[in-house]
């Protein structure tokens, strides 16, 4: 099963500063929130909250808070959640296409913060549809390594449930399926006692474009900018970097 190149070279990763986790909390909050509202609280019915919750565990957000975002969105708290999805599109540096995916209860804040963060960085915003075509809509189940499971357990375990692809991303396995199909894979993983740690629909490119060095750094400069902003909860793009590349960016980090 193969085609798809590491998903991990379409997001750039950077070390957790203690900013940093805080805004990723609360993008995961908002996650529940968002759940919760749209499937309600019971987690039997709603696996879309399932999910939201099980990569909030994963990435260490305290139970209480988990809890009261639930209770926020299915209404029983007396509070109000209203967030609306917005996709946008656009360039970063030699015409890397970005995607961003914002979660919002203020669309002109949002769209005006974007394109803002855009313009300054480098970048330049697109017309919809002009970068979509080259993403297509997967679902991405992560599993850890680690308890002696290996590339052929994970496929064995999901190679029914509509699975397309397990790639083998060095810590990690990522197992790629049709969106329809995420939650009968990750389903299919608990049931072989296989541990994930998030299940998630995202954009992946069709083709991608190989950068150098210097092209990287501006890209990431972009992302990390556009990471900053509260709307913003998901960054796609279709940049790809050599181990070369890879192995330079990461000495200058040291």
């Amino acid at each position: 099963m193969s085609g798809h190149s590491k998903w991990a070279t379409t997001k750039h990763q950077k070390a957790v500063t203690d900013s940093r986790r805080a805004k990723a909390f609360a993008k995961l909050i908002k996650n529940i929130e968002v759940a919760a509202r749209m499937g309600g609280a019971d987690l039997s019915g709603n696996p879309t909250l399932v999910d939201a919750i099980q990569k909030a565990k994963k990435t260490s957000v305290p139970n209480d808070n988990i809890d009261r975002a639930v209770k926020r969105g299915a209404g029983l708290s007396g509070e109000v959640v209203d967030y609306t999805t917005i996709m946008y599109e656009g360039y970063a540096a030699n015409g890397v296409a970005i995607m961003i995916e914002c979660l919002t209860d203020n669309k002109n804040r949002a769209a005006a913060e974007v394109r803002t963060t855009v313009s300054r960085n480098g970048g330049n915003m697109a017309d919809p549809g002009s970068v979509a075509y080259n993403f297509h809509r997967k679902g991405i189940v992560v599993v850890p390594k680690g308890n002696d499971v290996t590339e052929d357990d994970v496929l064995a375990a999901v190679l029914d449930a509509g699975a397309e692809e397990v790639v083998d991303d060095g810590e990690k396995f990522e197992v790629f399926s049709e969106a329809h199909d995420l939650v009968a894979t990750r389903t299919a993983l608990q049931t072989a006692g296989i541990d994930y740690d998030s299940a998630d629909i995202a954009f992946v490119p069709q083709l991608k474009i190989e950068v150098d060095a210097e092209t990287a750094r501006k890209v990431f400069r972009l992302i990390d900018a556009l990471e900053e902003l509260d709307d913003v909860q998901n960054i796609y793009s279709n940049y790809d970097i050599t181990p070369e590349v890879q192995a330079e960016l990461e000495s200058e980090s040291e």
